[in-house]
């Protein structure tokens, strides 16, 4: 029989009992809340219920691996997601404290075909949530989550025997082992290892260290405090001081990951930041001379050089560009069968015979150091300076409310949309195309282009601009761009801006 969850608040003895969950927290590809304000424990074992309810449902083997990450509460949480994975009649695989890459592993060298994964990435402390998925190496999409939402929230999850309990020990030395595997550096290489107190600090400096880097720590202490900045290689402050700390040891580059390691940032020998998409590119370039012929998957807020860069076309590479978010990108590149995804936020998506598809920054880490070893006579700056010059701007978070933000972007995309079909221009110039696939990448006449989305993590809208002239005429884009989007009250203040 369908019991809708009741209404509880905080500081009751119903809190304590019944379960809470804002259904806010359920995303376009993963869950998350701010605890105990969103969600609660209780919440959490109904959450458990209903993914184990669906994994039966959809005809699943019932076995699934559980991994948290270093939060002092996610412990907690995932104890009470694993209760409520066992009342479904689900087989847990505990792999304790683990990166949600390390989990991702644990599908396959455990041959399991579900995940849970407690955490919130690199949102501040307060957070939780999880990356789930059962078609391995897939996370839930849009489909799954509203399906899993529906079951959670109208008080659809069944009780059923036969779950259990394994607490299976030894992931974290298999995934450093499968990591690393034979490979060790032919050239010195001395990089800036930035974990931003995260959960990565307990990987990536073992991991380079036995591949034969020489590693200079940034805030590899575990603290999930976060005293020096949230891990979050996108943001420009990660970014900073990522490059102070190359400018201050003289090391080769510097690497940075974020809070559960899914993600991988790059700073160069000279300090300079390289976002994610111009590495991408890099990468793109090298692995197209091991593979002519490849296609890789981009991000719609990645840049245009996938699609334009004469090397790439020189080697038959063709470019697809995509929906923005971790589970559209893996989902896109298992489809096409391409050879890498890459997302302008530092997800890479690395499909056989590089990796096995799904988002890992220290598969990551490990490629760029090979990727050097390959170019002993370059240095990362070299191979930057080496790609066609663009100008983008960071990625821009101006706040705008989970429950507004969706409504608030298709009117921002209408308006776009028409100034197109009326002849409008943006920076001066006029828009030759506005791709819709996700939120609207406005492109102008000579290849720039500006968008704007949705989140699907936070209550804000994104924004990012490219320009292959100028700075100035990127500036300008951002200017018109983010005049279009004032015309929406709701939207405030950018995390950043140029």
């Amino acid at each position: 029989m369908t019991r809708p969850l009741p209404e509880v608040h905080q500081n009751t003895w119903e809190f304590l009992r019944d379960p809470m969950i804002a259904p806010t927290g359920f995303r376009e590809y993963d869950a998350r809340w701010k605890y105990p304000d969103d969600i609660n424990l209780p919440g959490m074992t109904a959450l458990g219920l209903g993914l184990g309810t669906q994994i039966r449902a959809r005809g699943i083997e019932p076995v699934i691996a559980v991994g948290n990450d270093y939060r002092d509460y996610s412990l907690a949480i995932k104890q009470a997601l694993i209760l409520g994975l066992i009342e479904a009649g689900i087989r847990v695989k505990d792999i304790g404290p683990a990166l949600s890459p390390m989990a991702y592993f644990a599908q396959f060298h455990l041959d399991v075909p579900a995940v849970a994964m407690v955490t919130a990435s690199h949102n501040p402390n307060g957070w939780t949530g999880v990356k789930m998925g059962f078609e391995r190496p897939l996370t839930h999409g849009p489909d799954e989550m509203a399906e899993l939402r529906d079951i959670v929230l109208q008080g659809r999850g069944r009780p059923h025997p036969g779950g259990g309990y394994e607490f299976v020990p030894g992931l974290r030395e298999a995934y450093l082992d499968d990591l690393a595997g034979d490979f060790r550096m032919t050239r010195p290489l001395k990089v800036v290892c930035a974990t931003g107190n995260g959960t990565a600090g307990a990987f990536a400096p073992e991991l380079l260290e036995r591949i034969g880097v020489t590693v200079v720590p940034s805030h590899n202490r575990l603290d999930y405090g976060f005293p020096n900045y949230n891990p979050n290689p996108e943001a420009m402050e990660m970014l900073h001081d990522m490059a102070a700390s190359v400018k201050a040891s003289g090391a080769d580059l510097a690497l940075g990951f974020d809070g559960d390691g899914d993600r991988c940032g790059v700073v160069d020998d000279e300090g300079e930041e390289i976002f994610a998409d111009k590495v991408g590119v890099i990468m793109a370039r090298d692995l197209g001379r091991l593979y002519p012929g490849s296609t890789f998957v981009a991000d719609v807020k990645s840049t245009g050089l996938f699609a334009s860069d004469p090397a790439l076309k020189e080697n038959g590479i063709k470019a697809d560009y995509w929906k923005t978010g971790h589970s559209y990108m893996k989902r896109r590149v298992k489809e096409i069968g391409a050879l890498a995804g890459f997302e302008k936020s530092g997800h890479y998506f690395l499909a056989e015979p590089i990796g096995r598809g799904y988002d890992c920054g220290m598969r990551v880490a490990v490629e760029i150091c090979k990727l050097m070893d390959r170019n002993p006579g370059q240095s990362m700056s070299d191979l930057r300076r080496a790609l066609p010059r663009t100008w983008s701007t960071p990625t821009m978070s101006p706040h705008c409310a989970d429950t507004e933000k969706y409504a608030v972007l298709d009117r921002i995309v209408d308006r776009l949309s028409a100034m197109a079909t009326d002849g409008g221009t943006l920076a001066g110039r006029p828009i030759a195309q506005v791709i819709t696939v996700n939120g609207a990448r406005v492109i102008l006449d000579n290849g720039a282009w500006g968008l704007v989305r949705a989140s699907s993590n936070t209550p804000n809208l994104v924004v990012v601009c490219e320009s292959p002239e100028s700075e100035t005429e990127m500036r300008a884009i951002f200017a018109d761009l983010d005049a279009v989007i004032r015309t929406e009250p709701a939207v405030g203040d950018y995390d950043q801006t140029i």
